[in-house]
């Protein structure tokens, strides 16, 4: 690293690690437990993910997504079911990358990822709103304008300090000269101290006190499963989001590796566990820092809030911190797409503006996997239309059908509908030699079709098919002629992605 990407990199770290308290403290209140297990949460996640992850840049700590889930745990079963149940999703965290499962990321569609950044951003803008509010009631007039001009006031000096100077992160700037307005001016704000305190020791290693049995496992592990699939798919998510804006790419599996090992950790030490947060690292990538010395310098120091600067930390106005978060938001959000909106096909733009609003609705992995499993549909309805044939006589007097395109569930019925069996002649050729059989359905379609043939007394030849779509024929595989020397090397599966 130069001394100007070490500079950056720890002036980030500061900054990220500032913006980290309040996000820790109101997950920690959302899933019903203490300020310290989201602190503590944070600082394993964020300093194990930062020196061993897939992504140097990202930021991990408790998350929102995940504590709506474990609040769930701990007003049922109690808090030591939580620890033990962020133990386990770490365990299966690190089998999805042991077994080198992040590859499937990639079968995530931009229109997906464009509406999964989109909905984040408004959800982070939306969660700034509790911080105007009291007990669930807004301020009071006088408080509500003091919060609301502090707020802007941060987001003018990040907008526009950058013109004046780069010597210091115009976020952290901004934290520290509206910190020090409402300080010399005693007025009366929001302060970070006013959602919990901070101050605490060293996080202290405990087992989860459950009973190790079945029961136990039967309990937690509906929770892992969902915990750790949500937590992945955020983190890989924004890895993705963040090689885009980068134009690099990170490692998928070392990242769920990662946070596998943050979450075990973090199980054991009695917090709440987490994944990445876009947010946070939002903040880190638009202040320039590309290592992993920014996470490191972030988990440290939150660290030491906790237990030396809290009665420090804790006198930050919230507004200043909600006022980055602001700006966080708006420069997430993916405003080309608005207008690409009308240009793009009309299901990807469907798919856009659908998971954007799921996400806000519901949650993040309700709203991607909807978005997928729209995507697949369209994709395969797109794809079995694709499917024809050319037809001609051969010297012998034989119909030709070349066949073009892929045979799979979708595009059976368009398959049968090319062939008419009662007007053809009595031998008919199908030449697989441009076509591809996908799947079980194609094969069925295959020896249906060769049925059809034979009861109207006719000779069915089959050609260019592969060896495994040959072994499973059952009543066409009298009529196929085998031409080893051109049979294609196809598979009945989808390619294996690397």
């Amino acid at each position: 690293m130069t001394p100007s990407a070490i500079k950056t990199d720890f002036f980030s770290g500061i900054t990220v690690a500032l913006a980290l308290v309040p996000e820790a403290i109101a997950f920690a209140l959302v899933a019903h437990v203490s300020p310290l297990t989201g602190l503590y949460a944070a600082f394993f996640l964020c300093l194990i993910s930062a020196a061993f992850g897939g992504r140097p840049g990202m930021i991990s700590g408790a998350t929102g997504a995940l504590a709506v889930v474990m609040v769930s745990i701990v007003t049922r079963y109690g808090v030591e079911y939580l620890f033990a149940s962020v133990v386990l999703m770490g365990v299966l965290q690190l089998l999805f990358g042991a077994f080198k499962l992040g590859k499937f990321i990639r079968m995530v569609p931009h229109s997906v990822m464009l509406g999964f950044v989109n909905g984040l951003a408004l959800v982070m803008t939306v969660a700034q709103a509790g911080h105007f509010k009291m007990d669930g009631h807004w301020l009071a007039a006088p408080q509500l304008a003091v919060m609301v001009g502090l707020t802007a006031l941060t987001m003018v000096i990040i907008y526009l300090l950058p013109r004046l100077t780069r010597t210091v992160p115009a976020a952290l700037a901004a934290i520290l000269m509206v910190s020090a307005l409402v300080t010399a001016l005693g007025i009366d704000t929001k302060t970070v101290g006013d959602m919990g305190s901070i101050a605490g020791g060293l996080p202290q290693f405990h087992l989860p006190q459950v009973p190790l049995t079945l029961d136990t496992l039967y309990i937690i592990l509906p929770y892992s499963l969902i915990l750790a699939a949500i937590g992945l798919l955020e983190s890989l998510l924004t890895l993705n989001l963040i090689d885009d804006i980068t134009d690099s790419r990170g490692q998928p599996n070392r990242e769920a590796l990662a946070q596998g090992a943050g979450n075990v950790v973090a199980g054991l030490f009695a917090t709440m566990g987490g994944c990445v947060l876009i947010g946070q690292s939002m903040i880190n990538i638009n202040n320039g820092a590309r290592h992993r010395l920014s996470g490191i310098v972030a988990a440290l120091l939150l660290l030491g809030f906790v237990l030396f600067l809290a009665p420090w930390i804790e006198k930050i106005p919230l507004a200043a911190l909600v006022g980055l978060m602001l700006v966080v938001s708006q420069k997430t959000f993916a405003w080309g797409s608005l207008q690409a909106l009308r240009k793009i096909p009309r299901e990807d733009a469907i798919i856009v503006v659908g998971v954007t609003l799921v996400t806000v609705l519901t949650d993040l992995a309700v709203a991607v996997l909807c978005g997928v499993i729209f995507a697949a549909l369209v994709f395969a309805w797109q794809q079995a239309k694709q499917i024809h044939a050319m037809q001609q006589l051969d010297a012998e007097g034989r119909k030709v059908y070349q066949l073009n395109g892929t045979l799979f569930f979708a595009s059976t019925t368009s398959f049968t509908e090319l062939f008419a069996p009662k007007t053809d002649p009595e031998h008919v050729i199908i030449d697989f030699r441009h076509a591809r059989v996908a799947d079980q359905s194609a094969v069925e379609a295959i020896d249906a079709l060769a049925a059809r043939y034979q009861q109207a007394g006719k000779m069915l030849h089959l050609r260019h098919l592969s060896a495994d779509c040959l072994a499973l024929l059952d009543k066409a595989k009298p009529m196929v002629e085998v031409n080893l020397g051109e049979d294609p090397h196809y598979h009945i599966a989808a390619d294996r992605l690397d």
